[in-house]
């Protein structure tokens, strides 16, 4: 019997791990390549005495070459402390990254969904924010080598399917949570369940009053599945994440509340560029992906991905979890 062979670039990310698990799950060989960046070996440890898993050290800004019925492009750092800490190779990944990718899936002649972001949009002047929506991007701010990275992706992606026909799929993927997320990625729910889980101060920027819409990683993954296996002709971009719309101080009082955390809240400046509300509009999403929505609650989301956290500091040093 003929298995499908998948690539899955940044398959040790935080996404991309839990993607391989489900690509094997559906009966999948999967190719997991990544370069280490910002995954970890740690993600996929399970996965690699499977017999149809292969882990692959490679960076995509480099050629990669192999046979695959099918390619899905999660390969760049997503937050901003790991894609500020080397700007010029976040965009590299990005825009070398694709050209790379997008190569091999047009001599595979293989669909090729990238994963895109809703930092496409930059903070939004239009909520929620619907496909149609172009943005407001600061195209020189210290967030630009991702945002304007991804946006430049988008622009391939959508060349290469004109010019060459290649089937392509495009996600804009929102605030996405759950267990491997990284420790120390900046991120608000890992930054708030790491700090109310160690005792430590829970940071909050600007008011915390600005928004965000938390999707549960399982969620995501499921999203993803059926954009690539959506109608032939069909190529976004769709947003995929939550709807409902949370504040940070909310996020963190109800962390706070799962943890039974002393943590107090402490209040500091808001960074340059970061958005005041984030929020899809995922009709589009529901029509195309056979009404496909959020399963999971925050508060469900939030206790696997503290339990996750709550083991992961029992086992490793705490000062050293990203290595």
């Amino acid at each position: 019997m003929y298995r499908e062979t998948v690539v899955v670039t940044g398959g040790a990310g935080f996404i991309g791990s839990h993607l391989c698990e489900r690509l094997l799950a559906k009966g999948k060989d999967v190719l997991c390549v990544d370069n280490f960046f910002t995954g970890t070996k740690r993600n996929v440890a399970h996965l690699v005495n499977e017999p149809f898993f292969e882990l692959i050290r490679h960076d995509i800004t480099f050629p990669l070459y192999v046979e695959a019925d099918g390619i899905f492009n999660l390969a760049s750092p997503a937050s901003p402390v790991h894609y500020q800490s080397d700007p010029v190779q976040t965009t590299k990944t990005n825009v070398h990254g694709s050209i790379n990718m997008l190569g091999l899936a047009k001599r595979l002649d293989a669909p090729i969904l990238q994963a895109s972001t809703s930092e496409v949009y930059g903070d939004p002047e239009v909520h929620p924010q619907t496909e149609e929506y172009a943005g407001n991007v600061n195209p020189i701010g210290p967030r630009s080598c991702y945002d304007e990275g991804k946006r430049c992706a988008e622009t391939l992606f959508f060349d290469y399917h004109r010019q060459h026909n290649l089937e392509i799929k495009v996600a804009r993927i929102f605030n996405t949570y759950g267990p491997r997320m990284h420790a120390e990625d900046g991120r608000v729910v890992s930054n708030f369940v790491g700090q109310a889980l160690l005792g430590e101060p829970i940071t909050v920027y600007g008011d915390g009053e600005q928004t965000r819409s938390f999707c549960f990683v399982d969620d995501m993954v499921d999203g993803l599945l059926r954009l690539m296996e959506s109608r032939d002709g069909f190529t976004g971009p769709l947003n995929l994440g939550n709807e409902r719309e949370t504040t940070i101080l909310e996020l963190a009082e109800v962390i706070l509340e799962l943890t039974g955390s002393s943590s107090e809240i402490v209040f500091e400046e808001l960074p340059e560029d970061d958005p005041q509300r984030r929020r899809p509009d995922c009709s589009l999403a529901r029509k195309e992906l056979d009404d496909w929505s959020p399963a999971t609650s925050l508060r469900d989301g939030l206790r696997q991905t503290i339990d996750y956290f709550d083991n992961l500091f029992s086992q490793y040093d705490t000062t050293a979890l990203h290595q």
